[in-house]
């Protein structure tokens, strides 16, 4: 099983807040995001992930280097911005076993859901599994559409409605044949050009507990409230 860590992007959401730190080294209750992550990796045996980095790689680098908690780090910098598909796709490129399904998380994803249930849950002839998670109030994301079985059927853009709902949870699980669904550019969203052509794509549902700290509110609230 691979990892791959997405903790690229330029947090213009978080302002002042991630202008000379990443938002993966953002601490909660006295941890990185980072370490809270790696941590839920390595009790499925993960000890080797790749760091999918764009915006202050460098600083990145200097405050965790190749070793972080029994994992060892593999660093795919992207030279320009690829968006979710691409950043993805070239981090692939890194990961040591190729016929395997990876792991994907967003660097700013805290999240109490079991990996091991998730794993359990992948089809091996399917393409993957989403993280569905459970927010009482939809209204700032999209909400994933799926049948009895929890096949996927489509993402719902943002409607603005205050109620709740399963959303993206930005933690995935795909099987290597996700690649024949790249397009053929390199810089590409995972959720609007990559995910509708996905025919086996799953959900695995969850109200455990989770927050995006994507912006200074959700942070603030993570940092105070988020459960150890």
């Amino acid at each position: 099983m691979n990892a791959i860590i997405l903790c690229g992007g330029l947090s213009t959401r978080l302002g002042e807040i991630t202008k000379t730190i990443p938002k993966v080294l953002l601490k909660i209750k006295g941890r990185t995001v980072l370490e809270w992550q790696t941590e839920k990796l390595r009790k499925v045996g993960i000890t080797e992930v790749v760091l999918a980095a764009g915006h202050l790689s460098d600083t990145l680098f200097e405050n965790v280097g190749i070793h972080l908690n029994g994992i060892t780090f593999t660093y795919a910098i992207e030279q320009v911005k690829l968006g979710t598909g691409g950043a993805i796709k070239h981090a692939l490129e890194y990961v040591s076993n190729s016929d395997d399904p990876t792991i994907i998380l967003n660097g700013d994803v805290l999240t109490h859901v079991s990996v091991a249930e998730m794993i359990n849950h992948l089809k091996p002839d399917g393409d993957g599994l989403i993280l569905g998670t459970k927010v009482d109030d939809a209204a700032p994301y999209g909400t994933l559409v799926y049948d009895s079985k929890f096949h996927l059927k489509e993402f719902k853009e943002k409607e603005g409605k205050h109620q709740s709902g399963f959303i993206n949870g930005g933690f995935y699980i795909f099987n290597p044949l996700i690649k024949k669904y790249f397009p053929n550019k390199d810089s590409f969203s995972i959720e609007t050009e990559v995910f509708p052509l996905m025919k086996n794509l799953y959900v695995f549902e969850s109200a455990e507990p989770w927050i995006d700290i994507g912006v200074p509110e959700r942070l603030e609230w993570a940092r105070e409230n988020f459960p150890e």
